[in-house]
């Protein structure tokens, strides 16, 4: 698995320091998890914000020393891990690591709430920040159009999905914001599931969508 599409530099950047959401952290660490560029990144925001704590002693950080870590990040070099020549055997039943405290062990064993045709999801409960969500999509489906009421990370699981930002498989994901609309149309063949963390409820351009959101619970 070779992800094309990753979150944004400040989003590695507030997982090094703890300090996204729940929500988003768990997203996070199940895209680092298959994404070796994304490692790196991680391990050089590591290492440069603690040199910065070093030097700091307790006081704080100021936005243009933010801005320097992440224009030094942009300009690390990073390597894909190479691909194992003898992959060991993998048990496809098993949901992601940074996913089962929240969902459970095995795909066999999720309990889906139908919210409509084609649509099912299963929202994680208990969280300190964000709500993380499992969305199950039918091939073809298309998503109403939207924006974001503030922010949502989602990595693609299984199948895939194109929209207006390109074509988003599994390992991928997509770092939105409240400035990007998009109308997610997921590929044929075989479903689409997704895992996103979100702060705020989307935002839907048609009114026949915003009329029955609260039933979706989106």
């Amino acid at each position: 698995m070779r992800p094309r599409h990753h979150p944004d530099d400040s989003t590695l950047l507030g997982y090094s320091a703890a300090a996204l959401p729940e929500a988003f952290a768990a997203v996070t660490a199940a895209h680092l998890a298959v994404c070796g560029r994304c490692r790196d990144q991680l391990r050089a925001a590591d290492e440069i914000g603690g040199r910065l704590l070093e030097q700091l002693d307790g006081t704080a950080l100021a936005p243009s020393s933010r801005d320097a870590i992440l224009s030094r990040l942009r300009d690390v070099r990073v390597e894909t891990a190479p691909i194992p020549q003898e992959p060991r055997p993998v048990d496809h039943d098993l949901l992601p690591p940074a996913l089962r405290p929240y969902f459970g062990e095995r795909w066999s064993a999720l309990r889906w709430k139908f919210i409509a045709p084609g649509v099912r999801t299963i929202e994680a409960s208990g969280l300190a920040g964000g709500k993380l969500t499992l969305l199950k999509t039918a091939p073809g489906k298309r998503i109403p159009k939207h924006t974001h009421g503030a922010n949502e990370l989602t990595m693609i699981l299984t199948g895939a999905y194109d929209d207006a930002l390109g074509h988003f498989s599994a390992g991928d994901v997509a770092d939105l914001d409240s400035d990007i609309e998009h109308e997610p149309v997921t590929s044929g063949g075989a479903p689409c599931i997704c895992v996103a963390a979100t702060d705020a409820p989307l935002v839907f351009s048609s009114w026949l969508a915003r009329k029955f959101q609260r039933f979706f619970g989106l």
